[in-house]
This record gives structure tokens, sequence and C-alpha cells, in this order.
């Protein structure tokens, strides 16, 4: 187990969203430069722990659970769209007093920061996307599958569920995931209100809320970095040359041997680019 698996991440402080409680936290120093990272689906800023220390030296870095995830406040009706999602990242910028941070969004966090920005007019001083959902078509099969018939899978009895819910996650990375990494990535969806949560977020994500911003991509006038697992089964690195074509002055950058869970499988790597990218 590495050392990051092992090390807490604690969510030590509280946020009253519009669609629930959300737990969050900074690292570094208060006076530092901001950057705000936002995960993804099915996952949690667990995923984030060892970027947000490497960020962390030079930054401060705000880490978050959306809700409905991780640590956050999950409950029947609740709103999980990523329209939602992104109106809660403008609420908590305006919270935390940043007025034009750093950005950091992996998966459909991506759509999330697009939103804000392009939506909403939440400001960034530049925005690094890591395998995000942003362009249409989008969704795996199985992802397609469960949205689709979410109220039974929501049925199943919790072995079953935990089963389904870890070799899902477990798909996400090429290099496979440390056995503590997975538990805790899991965990999560596994409690009461977590195993009907895991349904309720897919069913209630569709290919709208990135077909309404996809045309816009030409108007963000800030640095964008694109990271892409170059062997990312969910969304294929295709998607990222795509996307870089469609933000004016957009750099991609390829990791090896990474995944779709680039946090996972090339932290040092992610944090690298980053990095440079947050002080060039």
């Amino acid at each position: 187990m590495t050392t990051a698996a092992r090390e807490p991440w604690i969510l030590d402080r509280t946020f009253a969203g519009p669609t629930g409680t959300v737990r969050w936290a900074a690292l570094g120093p208060a006076d530092a430069p901001p950057v705000v990272l936002v995960h993804g689906t099915p996952f949690s800023s667990y995923v984030w722990r060892a970027t947000a220390r490497a960020l962390s030296r030079d930054h401060r870095v705000y880490v978050w659970d959306l809700p409905g995830y991780g640590a956050s406040e999950m409950r029947t009706g609740q709103d999980v769209t990523l329209a939602a999602h992104a109106r809660v990242l403008t609420e908590l910028l305006a919270h935390w007093g940043l007025e034009r941070p750093a950005v950091v969004a992996h998966d459909f966090g991506g759509c999330v920061a697009l939103r804000a920005h392009l939506l909403h007019g939440a400001a960034y001083e530049r925005l690094a996307l890591v395998d995000p959902v942003a362009l249409a078509p989008w969704g795996s099969p199985t992802y397609r599958l469960l949205g689709a018939h979410a109220g039974v899978f929501g049925q199943l009895p919790p072995p079953l569920h935990r089963a389904l819910v870890r070799e899902y996650v477990s798909s996400a990375s090429h290099r496979g995931l440390a056995p503590a990494v997975l538990d805790r990535l899991v965990a999560p969806w596994c409690t009461e209100e977590g195993r009907p949560a895991f349904y309720r977020q897919i069913e209630q994500n569709d290919q709208r809320y990135t077909d309404e911003i996809q045309g816009r991509y030409g108007e963000l006038e800030l640095p964008v970095l694109i990271c892409w697992g170059a062997e990312d089964t969910w969304i294929p690195v295709a998607r990222g040359h795509e996307l870089a074509a469609a933000i004016p002055g957009a750099e991609l950058r390829l990791i090896e041997g990474a995944g779709h869970l680039v946090q996972e499988d090339a932290p040092a790597e992610l944090a690298g680019e980053l990095i440079r990218f947050l002080t060039s």
C-alpha cells in the first residue's frame, strides 16, 4: 500500500449548498495562489489526494465532494445533475472568496467547470481538464445500461451491488488500483444512503448538459491544458485531440500508461504537468 493510500483524507469543513451539504477542505498556505480541484463520477475528492498535496507546496488547494458523492450529503430526491453541480461550484467559489482561481477538473468535473464558466460567469485564471466529459457522445455502454435501468439495479442485494461498483470503478484504471484505494473509492456507495445515490447520479446525467455548451468552447479566452490518459478505455484519447482543436490555444498532453483515472495510474506525471502549467 502506498503512503498516499494510508494517509487520512478528511474534509473537515461544510458548505450549505442548494442541493445538499458539501464537505470540503483546503491545503497549503492561505496566501498562496488558489487552485480548485473538481472530481468526476463515480469518484470523490479522494482521487485528488496526491495531486492536492503536491500542489499545496506552492498553492492554496481547495478540494470538495460534490453533493451526492463521497462525504457530502446524499438523499432521496436530490438534484445531482451536471447543471446543478455547475451552480454549486459557482456558489462555492463565492463562498471561498475566490475571484479568479485556477481550476483542475477530471471526468464530468470537466463539464461542471466548463458550465460554471460559460453559463454562470465563474472566472478562472486558467483551466486544466483531465480526461474530461466534454464532447458528445459520452457514457460507456455500462454507464448507459445502469442509467436506463436504475430502478432495477437499485434492487440488487448489498453484496451484489458492492461487487458491481468494485468492478466498475476498477475498470477506470489501466494499471490496477491498490486494494485500499479501491475500498476507499467504493465505500461511500455501499452505505444505506450510498446505494441508491450511486444509481441516482447515473440516471440523472445525460448528454444535453454537454450539448448546451459544446458549441461555445471556441469562446474560451484563458490558458487551457488538457491531460489525457493514453490508455483511457472510458473516453478514447481521440476525444482529447478533438477537444484541444475546439479550444483556442489549448495544449494537449498525453500521459502514457495511464487509464481514465490518471490520478491513480500516473500521479507523479500528472502532478508534474499541472505544476508546470500552473506556474508557467
